[in-house]
């Protein structure tokens, strides 16, 4: 991983420390676990943001946490307290066997790398079929993304300067390039771009009224998607066609006496 992308996630770390860093964590939380708790298989992995556990809820038998070689130890003694193995690795690189993983959550890694097509592309790999992908990231269209355009201008940033934030048309139509169908989405984080505590929450009530009046404006989005392969079909139990039995037909006649009959 290069120097840039590294610096890119410190930064992420950092700002995920602050109130508004929490907001966002509490939303995301409360959102993956809601949408990994029904999905099945047996290995699960999440990637990035160990201060995130986003394998919570899943009933899986193998967690695994894939973190950065700048992830500090009390980040990755996170990720073990989750029953999740720790392993500190190239995102665009995934030390995962093709079609081996049926779940991974990608909180806000995209943004933060400097090749997310390529992060998508490995993760498309290591998915099996009907595999299943959630990422989270931060909305441009939204009043945190004016505000961190604004501070772009001023030098007065929002959010980290380093992040490359992605529109979810975007992101839904590079999805759509790697046969991964996007299935459902979520936005959060209503609230005007307060730095403190205090004033994020003396705005709790727009969460209720953003997801009713602008739902699409929310500052952060979680994406759920499928992996689809074509040609892929269900194989039923292959029956003897010579012990198989079907009913005889009726002749027309005899159908029109039992109707006149009745």
């Amino acid at each position: 991983m290069d120097s840039a992308a590294e610096k890119s996630i410190i930064a992420l770390d950092n700002w995920l420390q602050s109130p508004a860093g929490a907001y966002v964590r509490a939303f995301e939380q409360a959102c993956l676990e809601e949408l990994t708790a029904d999905i099945f298989g047996y290995n699960a992995l999440q990637i990035g943001v160990p201060q995130l556990d986003a394998l919570a809820a899943s009933r899986m038998p193998n967690r695994w946490q894939v973190a950065t070689r700048t992830s500090n130890a009390d980040e990755l003694a996170f990720a073990s307290n989750g029953r999740q193995i720790a392993a500190a690795a190239d995102f665009t690189e995934l030390p995962f066997a093709s079609s081996s993983i049926d779940l991974v959550v990608l909180p806000h890694v995209l943004e933060f790398t400097a090749e997310p097509h390529q992060v998508l592309r490995e993760v498309e790999r290591i998915l099996i079929p009907e595999g299943q992908v959630i990422i989270c990231g931060f909305n441009p269209a939204s009043l945190w993304g004016m505000r961190q355009g604004i501070g772009r201008v001023t030098r007065n940033g929002y959010l980290p300067d380093t992040g490359e934030f992605i529109s979810m048309p975007r992101l839904k139509d590079w999805l759509k390039l790697l046969n991964l169908s996007a299935t459902r989405s979520h936005f959060g984080c209503y609230a005007p771009p307060c730095r403190t505590a205090h004033w994020l929450s003396r705005f709790a009530m727009m969460e209720s009224a953003g997801g009713r009046w602008w739902p699409y404006l929310g500052a952060v989005y979680v994406v759920h998607a499928i992996k689809r392969v074509k040609g892929m079909h269900l194989i039923g139990p292959a029956w003897n066609k010579k012990t198989s039995k079907r009913p005889a037909a009726v002749p027309a006649a005899n159908r029109i006496e039992r109707i006149e009959s009745e």
